[in-house]
């Protein structure tokens, strides 16, 4: 009988898939995300491993036009392919006959609109990283386009799952009166400011806020950084500005709390999985479109030289587009 290599044999017990398993597919293989949730997924030694999935197909994806998107392919995806046993398919309608749902993980925001029409129409559960779309106008049609199929779809940071932030949007120090988050928020020509990475720290603020901003206002610190200040319904007021390190304070009936700390991709990777097993998305659809419409009145309000914008004008704009 002959004896099967060590190294060989641990990797296939971790790679063996349940039965009970879903079968996931990757959409992009252009960013570091999709190796860390392939990994929490699909090893079962990982101590954060997340079961109940399996990454099994992917499509590579790629944007020639940003280097750190074109530049990254091919090293992700030999580390899906060699380390986890992910089949690479040559279209996105091929992962989509393999697998149960998918993850739309292309760190450029712009194809998301084509990619997911596909998985739409194919009719599979999909979760898309962030930014949801390239433009509020592509974010806003993805989420129609979703709703008129009657297709499960759930878009996150992970930043909004971090320990903290979620005890003051359960409620730990009562209603939230004033928040400010913080983030890096480096740029990208080709997306909205915000889209790109500030998108991090801002959905740290819709997640404690949650919805009814109504207008805001983008300013510049006096050291250059990027500071976006938003009005609530009933006086409340939410702030994101720009910096080295996640964070933030929400103030509430209560009481003070920290927020918008990151706990590692753990957190959401869980609630991916358990949003393709129920079929629910953890986030309402109404607080997202309010969060891609903040970070697009911020880049009006610096085109207006920091006027106050409303949200409902910049939906409309997108909406006529």
């Amino acid at each position: 009988m002959k004896t099967i290599p060590t190294l060989l044999f641990a990797t296939m017990l971790r790679l063996h898939t349940h039965a009970g398993d879903l079968k996931l597919g990757v959409i992009g293989l252009d960013t570091s995300h999709c190796t860390a949730f392939t990994e929490l997924i699909n090893d079962a030694s990982h101590k954060d491993h997340v079961p109940g999935a399996k990454v099994i197909a992917a499509f590579r994806g790629g944007s020639p036009d940003i280097p750190s998107s074109i530049g990254r392919v091919e090293e992700y995806t030999a580390v899906l392919r060699d380390k986890y046993g992910v089949k690479i398919h040559d279209s996105i309608e091929e992962v989509c006959r393999e697998v149960d749902a998918v993850m739309i993980e292309s760190v450029d925001g712009r194809p998301h609109l084509a990619q997911a029409r596909i998985v739409i129409a194919a009719g599979k559960p999909l979760y898309i990283d962030k930014p949801l779309g390239g433009t509020l106008k592509d974010a806003l049609e993805i989420i129609g386009l979703a709703e008129k199929a009657g297709v499960p779809l759930f878009t996150s940071s992970s930043l909004r799952f971090a320990k903290a932030t979620q005890a003051v949007s359960g409620g730990s120090i009562g209603k939230v009166l004033s928040a400010v988050t913080t983030s890096p928020a480096h740029l990208e020509a080709t997306h909205p400011d915000l889209y790109w990475y500030g998108v991090h720290g801002c959905e740290s603020l819709f997640t404690v806020m949650g919805t009814g901003c109504e207008s805001v206002e983008r300013r510049t610190t006096a050291d250059g950084k990027i500071e976006v200040v938003g009005q609530w319904k009933g006086g409340r007021q939410g702030v994101f500005r720009e910096s080295n390190t996640y964070g933030g304070t929400a103030v509430g009936e209560k009481g003070e709390a920290p927020i918008g700390a990151f706990d590692g991709y753990a957190p959401l990777v869980v609630e991916i999985v358990k949003f393709f097993q129920i079929k629910k998305s953890p986030v309402d659809i109404a607080e997202t479109k309010e969060l891609f419409a903040f970070m697009e009145a911020a880049d009006e309000s610096k085109r207006q030289g920091g006027k106050s914008v409303l949200l409902k004008e910049v939906l409309a704009k997108a909406l006529a587009k």
